[in-house]
């Protein structure tokens, strides 16, 4: 599969934008155990064009991490394509557009999914972020705003129409959030549409490699994007990858192993912020980690990590786990 000249590789999964959770330093986690190509936290393009320092530090990009795309997000035609000027000059692979966010801050505003309501006015920023920038330009929605509005059929073309050169479909709509079942079969026919000739993505709901084989083999996408199911589980890309490439599960890897990266998650997350910032951003994380799904009486443990303030208490409490429940986990 290809975007423009960037080639990605046969079957490629890719790692969600996702607020709060893919900065630079999960990024490259990511990238390490295989994703293919990794996704910004989304950008807000009205705090980029007024300068506001946490949305502008979202643009650092590294060389390890490519190809990697950044996503802005707005409801404004100028100042998305203004903003998207100032994302080409930090010289990411792609530029992405989000029209897909559910959560009320952003929808309920008018951007992210609320552009689904608005169909014209996605289109014509579209169109001129496309004509703005030299770089490739793609695009993330969902099948439309609720079970009545399924849009997406006739909403790919029209976003293809505008010269985007890939399309990424979360299969839900914007009034499920993150509630029930995606639904692939759209997504499927969409890439079935022999009118449709960009590369179109899948996400929603791949949380094993068995589903990520699934959905290459029944819905014949080009690619699949993982979100939610790399919260504390960033190896998820590396079981991917293999079972992809070999038809087998990876040999089990060890509760000790995957510690060891969540304690490196941690690390790289202080080491990009500072101790206070970077605790506060991961531990959630690690609290939501499925490496600790099933251990019995856990829910203690579990919200003495959320309440972990330095990294010496945050360390204490994973010293704790691994001599507590170690052996068991093996």
């Amino acid at each position: 599969m290809k975007i423009r000249n960037i080639e990605l590789g046969d079957k490629p999964v890719f790692l969600a934008p996702m607020e709060d959770v893919t900065d630079p330093a999960f990024r490259l986690l990511c990238k390490e155990f295989g994703a293919d190509m990794v996704y910004t936290e989304f950008v807000s393009s009205d705090a980029l064009i007024r300068s506001i320092g946490k949305t502008v530090v979202k643009l650092n990009i590294s060389e390890k991490e490519r190809p990697v795309a950044i996503q802005i997000y707005g409801k404004d035609t100028d100042t998305m394509v203004e903003a998207a000027h100032i994302v080409e000059e930090a010289q990411p692979d792609i530029l992405d557009l989000n029209f897909g966010c559910p959560v009320k801050k952003v929808a309920g505003k008018g951007a992210g999914a609320g552009m689904l309501q608005n169909v014209p006015k996605m289109l014509e920023i579209t169109r001129a972020v496309v004509n703005a920038v030299k770089i490739p330009v793609t695009v993330k929605t969902r099948l439309g705003w609720d079970a009545d509005h399924k849009i997406i059929a006739d909403l790919a073309e029209q976003l293809q129409d505008c010269g985007i050169e890939a399309l990424t479909i979360h299969g839900r709509t914007r009034a499920q959030m993150y509630t029930g079942e995606a639904d692939w079969t759209l997504i499927g026919e969409v890439k079935k549409n022999p009118r449709m000739h960009i590369p179109i993505i899948g996400n929603g709901d791949i949380t094993s490699p068995q589903r990520a084989k699934e959905c290459f083999e029944l819905y014949g996408v080009d690619a699949i994007m993982i979100g939610r199911a790399s919260f504390g589980r960033p190896w998820i890309f590396k079981e991917v990858k293999h079972y992809l490439e070999t038809g087998e599960e990876l040999p089990p890897l060890s509760f000790g192993w995957k510690m060891n990266v969540l304690r490196r998650e941690v690390q790289d997350s202080v080491n990009l912020l500072d101790e206070r910032r970077g605790i506060l951003h991961v531990r959630r994380h690690l609290a939501a980690s499925p490496l600790f799904k099933g251990i019995p009486n856990f829910r203690e443990t579990r919200i003495a990590m959320l309440r972990a303030e330095t990294l010496e208490e945050l360390n204490r409490i994973l010293d704790h786990i691994e001599e507590t429940y170690g052996k068991s986990q093996q």
